[in-house]
């Protein structure tokens, strides 16, 4: 049977996702997913095992196309800390990247370093979210976890060790750590010692491959004997895969709704604040990807549907009945506390209720919450000199929300798109793989296979944006005021 066929993975935070995509032209062939077991910070952790497992089963779904399988490539949920001993065994759960409890951690690092100096070096500041954070952690709080530990990696660095059989990473996952410079391409080695000290970090990091290289060849491993000897590639994060799933362009804008918000370009020079507010990653084409992250998106619409007690369809309905500004209601969605701003240990808030507030003014709040957050951090990576001026491109799973298209319309003055990749990180692993296989460019082949944009929602004539703006931002400084 021919090998014409390549193969994406997307492990996150929810669930595995594996789309098979056909090597000639790209175009999606089939998809399979599976349940990773749910999180809720502050202690957000995952067995790495129960990826794998669920790796397998969504293999499992596409089994009978695994024989014509080529190359496979990985997208991981950014910054999650897996260690595992010598006989390949996690010493703990993984700390997620949502985790909040290594928030003191953080604030420790920035003590012995200001914020200045680690965005010089690796582009961000410490915060909770970053590796660097979950190893200052685990040096506190289980030391015998690292004390035992022959490899530290990232989650898709993790399943691309189990397929392949080695520790590799790439700089966009890479760049996610906290301890590795990407626009040198190498760790940063150093910072990981004023983390966790007295440790051989030389021997525990995987080894900084280029995005497109083939890595290895897969194993022959129980469940997926089809893909043995298929090309696997290098792997990166999410997000990273994610805009090569969606054949971003410098100037287009990505707002992606998921567990977590992002809102992200690419760029072809680094893209830093010295506060470390924007993430100056690094992109998985030898480019930079500058991001802010929010911790709370699609969780806070599905908290209100529920509280509500109506279904996806009614909620997207009664929200988009709603006017501009909601009444006068106001949702700072801090449910889990935040990571822009970092505000580990805030709440949500709600403020403008009256007697004859509407379950559809509750609705389009917290609708608009999400969206003023992400788009006040669209706003910083704007400030800092980011290209910003092309489409409007808005993925993710509540991104099939006509309610979430339209009022990221009106509030944002802008056109908004649609891809028609609905599994964008999976379909960029894909594109990784595709690369790792024939040696073209990851961007070259990402922007051959890049999907159609579905021009979604046009802004509402006389949506007054700015006043909704500027009264979420009032009520957000005085949660921040309290928080602080």
């Amino acid at each position: 049977m021919a090998r014409d066929l390549i193969a994406g993975v997307d492990t996150s935070t929810q669930s595995c996702t594996v789309v098979i995509r056909r090597l000639d032209d790209g175009a999606l062939v089939a998809e399979a997913r599976a349940p990773h077991p749910a999180t809720t910070p502050p202690c957000s952790e995952q067995d790495p095992g129960d990826w794998w497992r669920a790796l397998c089963a969504a293999c499992a779904g596409v089994a009978a196309l695994l024989p014509s399988v080529a190359a496979i490539s990985v997208g991981g949920q950014g910054h999650g800390l897996v260690l595992l001993d010598r006989a390949n065994e996690p010493t703990r759960p993984a700390k997620l990247w949502n985790d909040t409890e290594s928030a003191p951690d953080a604030a420790r690092l920035l003590e012995r370093l200001p914020a200045a100096d680690w965005v010089s070096r690796t582009g961000s500041a410490p915060g909770p979210a970053l590796t660097v954070s979950k190893l200052a952690w685990t040096a506190r709080c289980d030391p015998q976890a690292l004390a035992q530990a022959a490899h530290a990696m990232l989650p898709a660095d993790y399943l691309i060790y189990r397929l392949g059989g080695r520790a590799v990473t790439e700089r966009g996952g890479a760049s996610g750590t906290g301890y590795f410079d990407p626009v040198a391409n190498r760790w940063d080695l150093a910072l990981a010692e004023l983390a966790a000290p007295d440790l051989p970090w030389d021997r525990l990091v995987p080894t900084v491959v280029a995005s497109g290289d083939a890595v290895s060849e897969a194993l022959l491993l129980p469940g997926l004997e089809p893909l043995a000897g298929a090309v696997v590639g290098a792997g990166s994060g999410d997000n990273m895969t994610a805009a090569l799933g969606l054949g971003i362009e410098e100037g287009d804008t990505v707002i992606s709704l998921g567990t977590s918000g992002t809102a992200y370009t690419v760029s072809r020079a680094q893209v830093t604040d010295v506060t470390g507010t924007i993430n100056g990653y690094a992109d998985a084409t030898g480019r930079f990807l500058p991001m802010i992250t929010t911790l709370n998106a699609a969780k806070v619409t599905d908290f209100f549907r529920r509280l509500l007690g109506v279904d996806t369809q009614r909620f997207d309905a009664m929200s988009l009945a709603a006017e501009p500004g909601s009444g006068g209601v106001v949702i700072v969605p801090y449910l889990d506390g935040e990571r822009t701003p970092n505000l580990p240990h805030a709440s949500g808030q709600v403020t403008g209720l009256r007697g004859n507030t509407t379950p559809g003014q509750i609705g389009r709040a917290a609708i608009e919450g999400v969206l003023c957050s992400l788009l006040e951090g669209r706003d910083l990576l704007r400030a800092a000199g980011a290209r910003m001026d092309g489409r409007l491109i808005l993925t993710g799973g509540a991104a099939r929300s006509h309610a979430y298209q339209q009022i990221l319309a009106d509030l944002s003055g802008e056109t908004v798109y649609l891809s028609e990749a609905a599994e964008a990180a999976a379909a960029g692993a894909a594109v990784q793989a595709a690369a790792a296989l024939t040696g073209r460019p990851t961007e070259a082949i990402a922007r051959d296979w890049a999907p159609d944009l579905v021009r979604a929602a046009d802004p509402t004539p006389g949506a007054d944006a700015a006043a909704v703006r500027s009264a979420y931002r009032e009520a957000a400084a005085r949660v921040r005021a309290m928080a602080a």
